[in-house]
Protein backbone atom coordinates (compact mmCIF):
# COMPACT_ATOMS: atom_id res chain seq x y z
CA UNK A 1 0.00 0.00 0.00
CA UNK A 2 1.54 3.36 -0.79
CA UNK A 3 1.00 7.03 0.98
CA UNK A 4 -1.09 7.88 -2.14
CA UNK A 5 -3.69 5.43 -0.70
CA UNK A 6 -2.74 3.42 -4.42
CA UNK A 7 -2.34 -0.49 -4.65
CA UNK A 8 0.15 -0.64 -7.29
CA UNK A 9 -1.19 1.99 -10.05
CA UNK A 10 -5.10 1.30 -9.53
CA UNK A 11 -6.55 3.76 -7.05
CA UNK A 12 -8.79 2.19 -4.39
CA UNK A 13 -11.58 4.83 -4.60
CA UNK A 14 -12.03 4.11 -7.92
CA UNK A 15 -12.24 0.47 -7.28
CA UNK A 16 -15.07 0.93 -4.70
CA UNK A 17 -16.78 3.71 -7.20
CA UNK A 18 -16.83 1.39 -10.23
CA UNK A 19 -17.56 -1.58 -7.85
CA UNK A 20 -20.97 0.78 -6.60
CA UNK A 21 -21.71 1.28 -10.47
CA UNK A 22 -21.76 -2.09 -11.43
CA UNK A 23 -23.51 -3.67 -8.42
CA UNK A 24 -26.23 -0.91 -9.30
CA UNK A 25 -26.47 -2.29 -12.87
CA UNK A 26 -26.08 -6.25 -11.56
CA UNK A 27 -29.49 -5.70 -9.50
CA UNK A 28 -31.60 -3.86 -12.09
CA UNK A 29 -34.17 -6.68 -13.66
CA UNK A 30 -33.83 -7.30 -17.19
CA UNK A 31 -36.01 -10.27 -17.68
CA UNK A 32 -37.53 -12.75 -16.59
CA UNK A 33 -34.71 -14.95 -15.68
CA UNK A 34 -32.41 -12.25 -13.97
CA UNK A 35 -32.59 -12.52 -10.12
CA UNK A 36 -30.71 -11.25 -7.29
CA UNK A 37 -28.87 -14.42 -6.40
CA UNK A 38 -27.41 -15.00 -10.44
CA UNK A 39 -26.52 -10.88 -9.76
CA UNK A 40 -24.80 -11.33 -6.49
CA UNK A 41 -22.78 -14.42 -7.96
CA UNK A 42 -21.59 -12.28 -10.98
CA UNK A 43 -20.70 -9.17 -8.34
CA UNK A 44 -18.63 -11.59 -6.61
CA UNK A 45 -16.60 -12.56 -9.21
CA UNK A 46 -16.11 -8.71 -10.24
CA UNK A 47 -14.65 -7.80 -6.89
CA UNK A 48 -12.38 -10.67 -6.49
CA UNK A 49 -10.74 -10.15 -10.25
CA UNK A 50 -10.99 -6.11 -9.93
CA UNK A 51 -8.95 -6.86 -6.08
CA UNK A 52 -6.34 -9.84 -7.81
CA UNK A 53 -5.65 -7.15 -10.29
CA UNK A 54 -4.64 -4.51 -8.15
CA UNK A 55 -2.94 -6.73 -5.62
CA UNK A 56 -0.52 -7.32 -9.19
CA UNK A 57 0.27 -4.25 -10.13
CA UNK A 58 1.17 -3.53 -6.46
CA UNK A 59 3.52 -6.33 -6.32
CA UNK A 60 6.84 -5.29 -8.00
CA UNK A 61 6.97 -2.32 -5.64
CA UNK A 62 6.12 -5.06 -2.57
CA UNK A 63 8.83 -7.11 -3.66
CA UNK A 64 11.56 -4.16 -4.05
CA UNK A 65 11.19 -3.41 -0.52
CA UNK A 66 12.31 -6.69 0.51
CA UNK A 67 15.49 -8.08 1.18
CA UNK A 68 16.40 -11.42 -0.23
CA UNK A 69 18.26 -13.99 1.69
CA UNK A 70 19.93 -16.83 0.38
CA UNK A 71 20.21 -19.87 2.85
CA UNK A 72 21.78 -22.71 3.05
CA UNK A 73 21.18 -26.25 4.88
CA UNK A 74 23.28 -27.35 8.06
CA UNK A 75 23.24 -31.04 8.61
CA UNK A 76 24.60 -32.35 11.57
CA UNK A 77 24.91 -35.88 13.02
CA UNK A 78 26.35 -37.09 16.32
CA UNK A 79 27.55 -40.05 18.27
CA UNK A 80 27.32 -40.83 21.78
CA UNK A 81 25.24 -37.88 22.63
CA UNK A 82 22.97 -38.66 25.42
CA UNK A 83 19.36 -36.91 26.29
CA UNK A 84 19.62 -33.77 28.78
CA UNK A 85 16.61 -34.32 31.07
CA UNK A 86 14.22 -31.62 30.32
CA UNK A 87 15.84 -28.76 31.58
CA UNK A 88 18.31 -28.10 28.76
CA UNK A 89 19.23 -28.46 25.65
CA UNK A 90 22.11 -28.96 22.70
CA UNK A 91 22.49 -25.69 20.91
CA UNK A 92 24.97 -25.52 17.55
CA UNK A 93 27.25 -22.24 16.83
CA UNK A 94 28.59 -21.20 13.99
CA UNK A 95 31.80 -18.78 14.59
CA UNK A 96 31.10 -16.03 12.24
CA UNK A 97 34.00 -13.51 12.22
CA UNK A 98 35.26 -14.67 15.64
CA UNK A 99 31.57 -14.21 16.93
CA UNK A 100 29.25 -17.02 17.48
CA UNK A 101 25.84 -17.45 15.74
CA UNK A 102 23.28 -19.72 16.10
CA UNK A 103 22.81 -22.25 14.67
CA UNK A 104 19.89 -24.43 16.16
CA UNK A 105 18.90 -26.37 18.96
CA UNK A 106 17.92 -29.98 19.20
CA UNK A 107 16.96 -32.56 21.51
CA UNK A 108 18.26 -35.88 21.81
CA UNK A 109 15.79 -38.69 23.62
CA UNK A 110 16.81 -42.05 25.19
CA UNK A 111 17.68 -44.07 22.36
CA UNK A 112 20.03 -41.66 20.96
CA UNK A 113 17.81 -40.01 18.20
CA UNK A 114 18.07 -36.22 17.71
CA UNK A 115 14.59 -34.16 17.61
CA UNK A 116 15.91 -31.71 14.83
CA UNK A 117 19.16 -32.81 12.46
CA UNK A 118 19.03 -29.84 9.57
CA UNK A 119 19.07 -26.28 10.05
CA UNK A 120 18.77 -23.26 7.60
CA UNK A 121 21.77 -20.46 8.07
CA UNK A 122 22.05 -17.73 5.89
CA UNK A 123 24.58 -17.94 2.90
CA UNK A 124 26.78 -14.90 4.51
CA UNK A 125 27.02 -16.90 7.82
CA UNK A 126 27.93 -20.31 5.69
CA UNK A 127 30.47 -19.00 3.84
CA UNK A 128 32.09 -16.62 6.98
CA UNK A 129 31.73 -19.69 9.61
CA UNK A 130 35.57 -20.90 10.43
CA UNK A 131 34.20 -23.59 13.45
CA UNK A 132 31.29 -25.10 14.93
CA UNK A 133 30.93 -25.52 18.48
CA UNK A 134 27.84 -27.48 20.18
CA UNK A 135 26.85 -26.37 23.57
CA UNK A 136 24.79 -27.49 26.20
CA UNK A 137 22.30 -24.38 27.20
CA UNK A 138 18.94 -24.18 29.56
CA UNK A 139 15.69 -24.94 27.58
CA UNK A 140 14.01 -22.25 28.74
CA UNK A 141 15.36 -18.74 29.88
CA UNK A 142 18.15 -19.23 28.52
CA UNK A 143 20.82 -16.17 27.79
CA UNK A 144 20.93 -15.40 23.80
CA UNK A 145 24.82 -15.84 23.84
CA UNK A 146 26.43 -19.35 24.13
CA UNK A 147 27.00 -20.86 27.87
CA UNK A 148 30.18 -21.99 28.94
CA UNK A 149 29.52 -25.23 28.54
CA UNK A 150 30.88 -26.08 25.09
CA UNK A 151 30.69 -30.08 24.69
CA UNK A 152 31.87 -30.65 20.99
CA UNK A 153 34.15 -28.29 18.52
CA UNK A 154 35.39 -28.98 15.32
CA UNK A 155 37.21 -26.25 11.94
CA UNK A 156 34.70 -25.66 9.10
CA UNK A 157 36.66 -26.56 6.01
CA UNK A 158 35.13 -26.25 2.55
CA UNK A 159 31.90 -26.99 4.44
CA UNK A 160 31.89 -29.64 6.59
CA UNK A 161 33.23 -30.12 10.24
CA UNK A 162 34.44 -32.72 12.27
CA UNK A 163 33.76 -32.39 15.93
CA UNK A 164 35.62 -33.98 19.09
CA UNK A 165 35.75 -32.97 22.54
CA UNK A 166 39.40 -32.17 22.31
CA UNK A 167 38.72 -29.09 19.78
CA UNK A 168 39.88 -25.63 21.49
CA UNK A 169 36.28 -24.43 21.66
CA UNK A 170 35.16 -27.68 23.61
CA UNK A 171 36.78 -29.23 26.44
CA UNK A 172 40.37 -28.77 24.96
CA UNK A 173 41.64 -32.40 25.57
CA UNK A 174 40.00 -36.00 24.89
CA UNK A 175 41.35 -37.42 28.29
CA UNK A 176 43.19 -39.94 26.47
CA UNK A 177 46.31 -39.51 28.71
CA UNK A 178 43.88 -39.28 32.15
CA UNK A 179 44.89 -41.52 34.76
CA UNK A 180 43.76 -42.64 38.60
CA UNK A 181 44.19 -44.82 41.78
CA UNK A 182 41.89 -44.60 44.93
CA UNK A 183 42.27 -46.72 48.60
CA UNK A 184 39.89 -47.93 50.89
CA UNK A 185 40.10 -46.41 54.17
CA UNK A 186 37.32 -44.71 56.68
CA UNK A 187 39.48 -41.54 58.14
CA UNK A 188 36.29 -40.07 59.63
CA UNK A 189 36.53 -42.78 62.38
CA UNK A 190 38.76 -44.27 65.03
CA UNK A 191 38.40 -47.65 63.38
CA UNK A 192 39.09 -47.59 59.87
CA UNK A 193 41.34 -50.98 60.26
CA UNK A 194 38.09 -52.53 60.61
CA UNK A 195 35.59 -50.53 58.57
CA UNK A 196 38.02 -49.18 56.28
CA UNK A 197 36.30 -50.85 53.34
CA UNK A 198 32.92 -48.36 54.14
CA UNK A 199 34.98 -45.35 52.23
CA UNK A 200 36.77 -44.43 49.41
CA UNK A 201 39.45 -41.70 48.15
CA UNK A 202 41.29 -40.36 45.38
CA UNK A 203 44.76 -40.20 47.03
CA UNK A 204 47.96 -41.47 47.31
CA UNK A 205 49.15 -42.27 50.68
CA UNK A 206 53.29 -42.73 50.26
CA UNK A 207 53.19 -39.53 48.79
CA UNK A 208 52.37 -37.32 52.17
CA UNK A 209 49.52 -37.91 51.18
CA UNK A 210 49.56 -36.75 47.53
CA UNK A 211 47.00 -36.50 44.51
CA UNK A 212 46.12 -39.97 42.56
CA UNK A 213 44.77 -38.36 39.97
CA UNK A 214 46.34 -37.40 36.66
CA UNK A 215 43.45 -35.28 34.87
CA UNK A 216 43.48 -32.35 32.52
CA UNK A 217 42.24 -28.36 33.98
CA UNK A 218 39.26 -28.20 32.79
CA UNK A 219 37.26 -25.20 31.17
CA UNK A 220 34.64 -22.77 32.87
CA UNK A 221 31.69 -24.56 32.96
CA UNK A 222 32.61 -28.19 33.29
CA UNK A 223 33.99 -30.30 37.06
CA UNK A 224 34.88 -33.69 37.76
CA UNK A 225 32.78 -36.00 40.16
CA UNK A 226 33.27 -39.05 42.08
CA UNK A 227 31.16 -42.02 41.94
CA UNK A 228 30.39 -45.16 43.47
CA UNK A 229 28.09 -47.19 41.48
CA UNK A 230 26.19 -50.64 43.66
CA UNK A 231 22.73 -51.69 43.88
CA UNK A 232 21.16 -48.68 44.64
CA UNK A 233 22.48 -46.86 41.60
CA UNK A 234 24.93 -44.45 41.41
CA UNK A 235 26.00 -41.91 44.37
CA UNK A 236 28.25 -39.29 44.44
CA UNK A 237 31.23 -38.70 46.07
CA UNK A 238 31.66 -35.26 45.50
CA UNK A 239 32.59 -32.81 42.53
CA UNK A 240 35.96 -31.15 41.85
CA UNK A 241 38.35 -29.31 40.19
CA UNK A 242 41.44 -29.79 41.93
CA UNK A 243 42.90 -32.99 42.70
CA UNK A 244 44.44 -32.04 45.28
CA UNK A 245 41.78 -30.17 47.29
CA UNK A 246 38.57 -30.72 49.31
CA UNK A 247 35.81 -31.70 46.97
CA UNK A 248 32.20 -30.32 47.48
CA UNK A 249 31.07 -32.22 50.19
CA UNK A 250 34.31 -32.85 52.20
CA UNK A 251 33.77 -36.43 53.55
CA UNK A 252 30.27 -36.67 52.37
CA UNK A 253 26.83 -36.68 55.04
CA UNK A 254 27.27 -39.75 56.00
CA UNK A 255 31.23 -39.55 57.24
CA UNK A 256 31.89 -40.12 60.68
CA UNK A 257 33.05 -37.63 63.30
CA UNK A 258 36.91 -37.11 63.01
CA UNK A 259 38.05 -35.19 60.01
CA UNK A 260 39.38 -35.87 56.35
CA UNK A 261 42.00 -35.24 54.50
CA UNK A 262 41.98 -32.66 51.61
CA UNK A 263 41.09 -34.74 48.62
CA UNK A 264 38.00 -36.22 46.72
CA UNK A 265 36.59 -39.23 48.57
CA UNK A 266 33.79 -40.19 51.13
CA UNK A 267 32.94 -42.39 54.26
CA UNK A 268 30.16 -44.20 54.45
CA UNK A 269 29.45 -44.58 58.01
CA UNK A 270 26.18 -43.83 58.87
CA UNK A 271 24.42 -45.58 57.88
CA UNK A 272 27.57 -48.27 57.13
CA UNK A 273 27.96 -48.92 53.43
CA UNK A 274 30.62 -52.01 52.25
CA UNK A 275 32.29 -50.59 49.01
CA UNK A 276 33.87 -54.01 47.85
CA UNK A 277 31.95 -55.40 44.40
CA UNK A 278 30.82 -51.60 43.68
CA UNK A 279 31.92 -49.79 40.23
CA UNK A 280 34.11 -46.55 40.84
CA UNK A 281 34.13 -43.73 38.16
CA UNK A 282 35.49 -40.27 37.52
CA UNK A 283 32.94 -38.27 35.34
CA UNK A 284 33.32 -34.85 33.72
CA UNK A 285 30.06 -33.08 34.41
CA UNK A 286 28.22 -29.88 33.05
CA UNK A 287 27.98 -27.12 35.88
CA UNK A 288 25.46 -26.08 36.29
CA UNK A 289 24.59 -29.87 35.84
CA UNK A 290 21.89 -31.66 34.19
CA UNK A 291 21.14 -34.47 36.22
CA UNK A 292 21.84 -35.74 39.29
CA UNK A 293 23.33 -39.29 37.16
CA UNK A 294 26.97 -39.47 35.90
CA UNK A 295 27.39 -37.45 32.75
CA UNK A 296 27.80 -39.23 29.77
CA UNK A 297 31.88 -37.98 30.11
CA UNK A 298 33.54 -40.98 32.10
CA UNK A 299 37.57 -40.93 31.21
CA UNK A 300 38.24 -43.31 34.52
CA UNK A 301 36.30 -46.57 35.78
CA UNK A 302 37.14 -49.21 37.91
CA UNK A 303 34.35 -51.96 37.33
CA UNK A 304 34.65 -53.58 40.19
CA UNK A 305 36.22 -52.22 43.72
CA UNK A 306 38.17 -54.91 45.66
CA UNK A 307 38.95 -55.55 49.33
CA UNK A 308 42.67 -55.37 48.91
CA UNK A 309 43.34 -54.24 52.08
CA UNK A 310 43.33 -50.49 54.18
CA UNK A 311 45.31 -47.65 51.73
CA UNK A 312 46.33 -50.20 49.11
CA UNK A 313 46.30 -48.39 45.72
CA UNK A 314 43.68 -49.55 43.08
CA UNK A 315 44.42 -48.47 39.43
CA UNK A 316 41.68 -47.24 37.23
CA UNK A 317 41.47 -47.96 33.88
CA UNK A 318 40.42 -45.18 31.12
CA UNK A 319 37.75 -45.17 29.52
CA UNK A 320 38.12 -42.17 27.53
CA UNK A 321 37.70 -43.61 24.00
CA UNK A 322 34.31 -45.46 24.56
CA UNK A 323 32.41 -42.57 26.30
CA UNK A 324 34.46 -39.37 24.41
CA UNK A 325 31.22 -38.14 22.15
CA UNK A 326 31.98 -37.16 18.18
CA UNK A 327 30.00 -35.19 15.25
CA UNK A 328 30.15 -33.97 11.81
CA UNK A 329 28.45 -31.09 10.64
CA UNK A 330 28.16 -30.66 6.47
CA UNK A 331 26.73 -27.15 4.91
CA UNK A 332 24.90 -27.75 1.75
CA UNK A 333 22.84 -26.00 -0.91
Amino acid sequence: KHPNGRIGTVPITGILNLNSRMKHELVKPKGKGNTMSKAKKVFERFVLVAVAVALLAGLPAILAGCPIVSLKRLAVSFTGLESLGPDYVYEGWLLVDGAPVTAGRFTVDDEGMLSDDMFLISESNASAATAYILTIEPAVGDDPAPSDTHILGGDVVSGTAALTVDHATALGDDFLLASGEFILNTPSTADDDTDYDHGIWWLDPSAGPGASLVLPVLPAGWVYEGWVVGPAGPLSTGRFVDVSGDDSDLGGPTAGPDGTPPFPGQDYIEPPMVLTGYTAVISVEPDPDNSSAPFLLKPLVDASIEDVGIGVPQSMANNAAATNPTGTVTIAD
